[in-house]
């Protein structure tokens, strides 16, 4: 089934391709500029600091839909080992296999392709076996830092959780700014709380992940109207989970992804940060989330830090 008419025209409104150059790897990232930091840094007032990863287990938020994306299997080759003989000093190590979008984590640019294309009309046929992605992987990202700004949509709804079929949509986004008292700016890291994540941590991580709240396929040109760097939620899916229209599956990852050239992120726990927010009463902060740069990886874990 092909993409159907209104996609392929919010696509065209929303496309970067060449706007940082034919070359351009980073796409939105470009918008993270030497002055953006420094006014994310001058947010930071009590030096709060608030951790929104996921813990890395065996029992994570995957489930096996997905066939391939493991939950972290930790496992130790050695323990206490005398490497140099007896009474010498002694060492223990592990090793991790899992998949790079398990948990917390950031999609790159090349998790997703339409119509043959990845960011910046390069053909999806560069991602490979073996090597992965010739262009856009995740080790092509120089850097995360920037001004975050929590757009507590369920807080501001006055609800712990949105229901399941909530559909994020551009007006939410807006109330949500209002109600934090935030201007969501050029180069910012946008968070987005449905607190759909309580569900996988009261225990049930099927039920986290389907059906599940996320955002529309209207946001990306909200999202692209204010030149936002990057965006992440509290969901499995990121975007409203069975889809707004039936049979468009993840639109709005290859809109942000493809079309955008924005890293978006999934699986981040935004309770505590929802609270420190509350708390403090205000909304932005600076944010670090570093992509561990696997060389052509498609997405990476992730262990973000917002300092208020």
């Amino acid at each position: 089934m092909s993409l159907p008419p209104e996609f392929h025209a919010i696509a065209k409104r929303v496309n970067n391709w060449g706007r940082w150059g034919p070359d351009d790897e980073i796409g939105t990232l470009n918008l993270i500029t030497d002055d953006v930091v420094r006014a994310a840094a001058a947010e930071v007032r009590s030096g709060r600091r608030v951790p929104l990863a996921l813990p890395l287990k065996e029992d994570g938020v995957q489930t096996g839909l997905i066939p391939g994306r493991v939950n972290p299997l930790h496992t130790m080759v050695q323990i206490n080992q005398e490497l140099f003989g007896p009474g010498t000093v002694a060492t223990s190590d592990d090793t991790v296999t899992m998949g790079l979008q398990a948990a917390t984590h950031w999609d790159a640019l090349t998790h997703a392709s339409h119509s043959g294309k990845i960011y910046n009309g390069r053909p999806a046929g560069t991602i490979a076996a073996h090597t992965g992605a010739r262009f856009s992987g995740i080790d092509k990202v120089p850097y995360v830092v920037s001004r975050g700004v929590l757009l507590d949509v369920a807080r501001a709804k006055g609800l712990d959780r949105l229901p399941a079929d909530h559909a994020v949509t551009p007006e939410d986004l807006d109330e949500a700014a209002e109600f934090g008292g935030v201007t969501v700016r050029a180069g910012d890291i946008v968070l987005v709380r449905t607190g759909q994540i309580q569900v996988y941590l009261a225990g049930d991580r099927h039920a986290y992940g389907h059906p599940s709240p996320g955002l529309s396929l209207r946001t990306p040109e909200w999202f692209h109207a204010r030149d936002v760097a990057a965006v992440a939620d509290d969901t499995l899916t990121f975007e409203i989970f069975p889809p707004e229209i039936e049979n468009l599956w993840l639109p709005v990852h290859a809109l942000h992804l493809v079309e955008m050239g924005m890293l978006q992120g999934q699986n981040w726990d935004l309770e505590k940060l929802s609270t420190a927010c509350a708390q403090e009463a205000r909304y932005a902060f600076l944010l670090s989330a570093m992509p561990e740069p696997f060389a052509g990886g498609t997405g990476t874990p992730v262990a973000p830090v917002a300092v208020l």
